[in-house]
């Protein structure tokens, strides 16, 4: 069903769109106009936990859109600070909408869809970095960022169990987003946006979620470009692997596989604990493996992310896709086991691929040697950045570029701060820039040794190219900007993003060369 498209105010800053489920009523605060908390599903409650998306409840009273609601109930992490920008429940399946003052139904304006990270298990849409003011107000465009299912509510494939697929339906948080999508499709003209200009874009989890869909027969015609920053393409696992996790998230709740009508009934905080006790063993047994991310169905997702596209079978858009120069410095610095950086646990990772893929290639010690020169802990980052982020983003562009035009980027800015914390551009320091919101509150270190000015520039330069791509189909930049052509396989021309852009032609050989073509699909 199509909603309505039109827009009323009842009051002074307060515009109130009508959509396919009911009104909602917003804020304009002469800037922008926002719509927060609204929902686009039922809440995932009850029978509903880990069942595929159901339409909400229609109401007929304009619904309070003034403020963030609840996110996806989520394990805390000292090692990871995130302001989730709101208090965590059970009803947040719920999108937020931003767009340019002054926009009315019917402008059709391109959107800008966010799906947001987190390893599969954290983060919210209604996180401050995430405040879509920015860049909606900066760029003319629709912005909408989605909560979805996370953790065991979205990643916990109990049908290789022999779970009932309509009770425990597998890939339930690529649901969530593929219904988020169609709302989207449904109701977006009603705030402004062109249904038939909608990028998806996301970083890291988000960015696997993006090279999934590309790849998922559900998410056809929902989304005319895509953005994957950071993506971890190759982090989609076989039944078999989700079939272990599932069997030890049982084992950990003391549940049989022949008593799952009790897990609709446990309380939340019971999951979430039995979520972070698996999160937290899978990569210390398994090095460079998540617990829950997208698992192979043959339905929803029929295979690998990036065998799709590498075989031709994803869905012809325009792509962005890239990764930060230095990915596994995060982890390093969290002292987080999900990249493994050590010498030791580099090769853990490697003896594990090889006894699961024995007909895999993998770089050999001297492959190694030439390609990541330097000290042991220096190349164990450079090994686990490439292998977990840039290799899979390199492979995944291979393959999609035959059936749509591909734009590969490395973000490589960095503030003298995180120079000085040996982060320098490392996993997410990229998400500021994007959004346009450069300090998170008076502690915010970033620019405390200087950098802002150059900073506000690579965040000005960014948006023009992210903006632009979803309203053409090509990340054009502003007046003296170098031109970012096509990837192709001759020159393989990448965007590198710095205090000055440039363009490089094939910056990654050396890196290709030591990785071959080979795909690690980590079955």
């Amino acid at each position: 069903m199509t909603a309505d498209p039109t827009t009323r105010n009842t009051a002074v800053g307060r515009p109130v769109v009508e959509t396919a489920h009911g009104p909602v009523r917003g804020v304009d605060d002469g800037t922008v106009q926002a719509w927060k908390a609204i929902r686009y599903a039922a809440a995932p409650v009850g029978d509903l936990r880990w069942r595929a998306p159901q339409p909400p409840q229609p109401w007929s009273e304009p619904a309070d859109a003034g403020r963030v609601g609840p996110v996806c109930p989520q394990p805390t992490d000292p090692r990871i600070p995130i302001d989730l920008g709101a208090p965590q429940g059970e009803d947040f399946l719920s999108l937020n909408v931003w767009a340019p003052s002054g926009t009315r139904a019917g402008d059709a304006k391109p959107v800008m869809v966010w799906v947001h990270g987190g390893a599969y298990i954290l983060g919210a849409a209604s996180q401050p970095l995430y405040h879509g003011a920015a860049l909606a107000a900066g760029g003319d465009v629709v912005v909408v960022t989605v909560n979805y299912r996370l953790g065991a509510l979205g990643f916990l494939e109990l049908v290789t169990l022999g779970a009932d697929p309509e009770r425990f339906a597998t890939n339930v948080g690529l649901r969530d987003v593929v219904a988020a999508l169609q709302w989207v499709r449904d109701n977006i003209a009603g705030f402004g946006g062109d249904p038939d200009r909608v990028t998806l874009f996301g970083e890291s989890a988000g960015g696997g979620v993006v090279t999934a869909l590309l790849g998922s027969p559900a998410a056809a015609g929902l989304f005319h470009a895509a953005i994957a920053q950071s993506s971890p393409a190759t982090s989609s696992y076989d039944t078999g692997r989700a079939r272990r996790v599932a069997t030890r998230f049982l084992d950990v709740l003391g549940i049989g596989s022949g008593e799952l009508d009790r897990l609709a009934a446990l309380p939340i905080a019971t999951i979430v604990a039995a979520s972070r006790t698996v999160f937290d063993e899978v990569p210390v047994n398994t090095p460079g493996t998540l617990a829950f991310a997208p698992i192979v169905d043959g339905d929803f997702l029929p295979d690998y992310p990036v065998a799709l596209a590498r075989q031709g079978r994803t869905h012809p858009v325009p792509l962005i896709i890239g990764t930060n120069k230095n990915e596994a410095a995060l982890f390093r610095y969290m002292k987080s086991p999900l990249m493994p950086v050590t010498p030791e646990s580099v090769r853990a990772m490697f003896a594990e691929i090889a006894a699961e893929q024995p007909t895999v290639r993998l770089p050999s010690a001297s492959d190694l040697d030439g390609t990541y020169r330097g000290r042991k802990k220096v190349r164990g980052m450079g090994v686990s950045s490439d292998l977990g982020f840039r290799m899979p983003s390199i492979w995944f562009a291979d393959g999609h570029r035959a059936v749509a035009p591909v734009y590969l980027y490395r973000f490589d800015f960095a503030t003298p701060v995180l120079r000085l914390m040996r982060l320098h551009a490392a996993h997410a320091t990229e998400l500021p820039y994007v959004w346009g919101n450069l300090v998170a509150g008076r502690k915010d270190p970033t620019f405390a040794l200087g950098g802002r000015k150059a900073g506000q520039a690579v965040s000005e330069r960014l948006r023009t190219r992210w903006v632009n791509f979803a309203a053409h189909g090509t990340p054009t930049g502003g007046a003296g900007d170098p031109e970012w052509h096509p990837y192709d396989a001759e020159r393989r021309p990448t965007l590198v993003i710095d205090k000055e852009d440039s363009v490089v032609d094939d910056l990654d050989a050396e890196v290709r060369r030591a990785w071959g073509d080979d795909v690690l699909s980590f079955r």
